[in-house]
Formats: C-alpha cells, structure tokens, sequence
C-alpha cells in the first residue's frame, strides 16, 4: 500500500546494543506494499551528539545526497541531541532500495559522526562507542534498530507528524516547534526554506 499522490517537487532547499543489525530480527521491518515509513536512528547509550550545527550537518547533508542519488524522498524529520525520527518513502516505493539506501546512509552518518565525535566530544563518548562495538567493528554510534514502522493512513501519519515536529516542545527546548532548527516544522508551516529537501504526501 502507498500514501496517495505523492509531490516529488523538491522544497527550495535505550540501550546500546552490541549485535550486528539483522532486520529480520526487527518486529517492524521494511517490507514490500508498504509505501511510507516512520523511522528512528538512535545514538547508542542515548549520547548527546546532536548538540550543534556540525553534527546535525552530517545529517542533513546525507539525507539530501540520498534524495539526489538513491531516490529517497523525505516528507518530514527532526534531529534531536540524542536521535533522530524521519518520515520518508522511496520516490519509486522501492522495498528493497529503501532498505539498502537507509543501511548506506547509516553506515556512512555513522562513520562521519564518530569521526566528528573523536575531534568534537568528550574522550568519554569514543570510550562508549568502543565498548558497544561488538565483534564485527571496532566502534558502533548508531543503536542497531532502525525500527521502520509503515504508515498507512492519513491519520496515522498526521499522528507521526505532531509527535515528530512536537518533540523539541515536549523536551522543553523550545516554545515552538517551528523554532526548531533541525525539523521540518518550519517549512510546512510557512514553506520558508529548509536543510532537507522536503516532498510532499499528498495528505493533510
């Protein structure tokens, strides 16, 4: 199942776990008839990563080559310090590519954001990442679940919307969301310009 009429138009511009990722062991899986997905990337140990424009850059810069390169579309995302939720689709509602561009991605972010936490954070944080690498790296950042949960009505997804733009709020780190600057609140209340390239879902 896909969300209706999807807009490819562009907008101007818990715990650490040490096992390998295996997606089957994921209770909510990336699976093919479902279009739209509510994701999360969590920092292992809950560090507090996202604390400045550099780190979040990673992000946003990752998620706009994978727009341009690897046919992702994102309707929606915030960077927390700790984690991030994002709501995106392949423009061609592609399973399986949708699954090899989020593993690419985290792959890459992970690489990018343990390097920027060597340079960037406390000696504590490379120390966390190290113990948590498991057999199979010699560091891990991200958690190992992407928990994608697919989105099959306008209701559910404007639910995952206010959650996700609503979470500065709820942490008391700003009065609004569209104060946030890692979000896409901004740019679906007043479509002033955003880090991502936003698209469109055709549900309001």
């Amino acid at each position: 199942m896909t969300p209706p009429s999807i807009d490819r138009r562009r907008s101007p511009k818990g715990e650490g776990l040490t096992e390998a990722y295996n997606p089957f062991m994921e209770r909510y899986r990336i699976v093919k008839d479902v279009g739209l997905y509510y994701v999360t990337f969590t920092v292992v140990e809950w560090l507090p990563v996202f604390i400045d424009e550099a780190a979040c850059k990673i992000i946003t810069d990752s998620l706009n080559y994978c727009i341009q390169n690897k046919h992702l579309g994102v309707n929606a995302y915030v960077i927390m310090p700790t984690h991030l939720h994002a709501v995106l689709f392949d423009v061609d509602f592609e399973a399986e590519r949708l699954k090899h561009t989020l593993d690419d991605m985290r792959k890459f972010t992970g690489r990018q954001l343990l390097e920027y936490s060597a340079g960037h954070l406390p000696k504590s944080f490379m120390e966390v990442f190290r113990q948590l690498a498991g057999k199979d790296r010699q560091h891990r950042f991200w958690q190992a679940t992407q928990h994608p949960i697919g989105i099959f009505s306008a209701g559910f997804w404007k639910q995952k919307m206010d959650y996700l733009h609503n979470n500065p709020c709820r942490k008391g780190l700003v009065l609004r969301p569209e104060d946030w600057r890692f979000s896409s609140a901004l740019f679906w209340s007043t479509q002033e310009k955003n880090d991502v390239q936003l698209s469109d879902v055709g549900w309001e």
